[in-house]
Order: C-alpha cells, then sequence, then structure tokens
C-alpha cells in the first residue's frame, strides 16, 4: 500500500501545555479539522484517548476510529478511515519566543492506490485549514 508522508510547521501565540491540552480533547477537532463535524464514544485511560469523529463529505458521513497518545511536548493521532486509509498525525510542540509554540505537524498517510490521490490531496488541506484554526483559536 502506498505510503505518503508531509510536514507543515507554524507558531501559535499559546505556550505548549495549552496547546497540548488544547489539541488532547476530541471536542476540539469539531471545527478545528474541517471535514468533523461530530465526536462521540470517548474513552479515556491515562494518556490514551480513543473517540469516533464524525466526517462530512457533501451529503455522505463517515465514521472514523481515532486513538490519541498524549506526551508532555507531543500528541500521535492514528486514524482508522473506511476503505483502508490510515493517516498518523504527530504533532510536536516546541517553545516559540516571548510565550508561544512552535507546532509541527508530521502526516503519514497509507491508502490503497486507488485512494492514494484523493487522500493525500484531503490529508493536506485538512493539515493547513487545522493551521490556521488553531493558530485562530489560540491567537
Amino acid at each position: 500500500m502506498p505510503v505518503d508522508v508531509f510536514a507543515h510547521s507554524f507558531v501559535v501565540a499559546a505556550p505548549p501545555p495549552v496547546v497540548r491540552d488544547h489539541l488532547a480533547d476530541p471536542a476540539s477537532y469539531v471545527g478545528l479539522s474541517p471535514l468533523v463535524v461530530a465526536v462521540r464514544d470517548v474513552e479515556r485511560a491515562g494518556d490514551v484517548v480513543r473517540y469516533t469523529a464524525v466526517e462530512r463529505f457533501g451529503p455522505y458521513r463517515n465514521a472514523i476510529r481515532v486513538t490519541l497518545r498524549i506526551g508532555e511536548s507531543a500528541i500521535v493521532s492514528d486514524v482508522v478511515s473506511p476503505g483502508r486509509v490510515r493517516l498518523r498525525a504527530a504533532v510536536d510542540l516546541v517553545p516559540h519566543g516571548g510565550g508561544g509554540t512552535e507546532v509541527t505537524e508530521t502526516i503519514t498517510v497509507a491508502s490503497p492506490a486507488l485512494l492514494r490521490r484523493f487522500a493525500t490531496r484531503q490529508a493536506r488541506n485538512v493539515q493547513q485549514a487545522r493551521a490556521r484554526e488553531l493558530a485562530r483559536r489560540l491567537g
């Protein structure tokens, strides 16, 4: 199965613990990720959070399983999506300037060849939108 990896770095005005706490809350992803319209079935076990995110693609709804692993300065989310698409988003948080955070999100997408272009394009678009929205929310 083809695998694509890409990264994006940006700065938000909030300190790393505030960014981490926001990204560790599944409810934050509604609107943070432009396709996510609902979150349900949240389960917490220490630094691991599992939940179902509901994505909207036009008239269609797509339920995806997400597992967040929360570290002191990093969050890794593993996504299992229909169509055998698997996505990992690793977010590293580094103090920046006078109280801000440099956020680097590295995304790895594994998808069948037929879905590769679509899955990678969607993941890149969501990554860029999520960066803008996170900077706006925590600015």
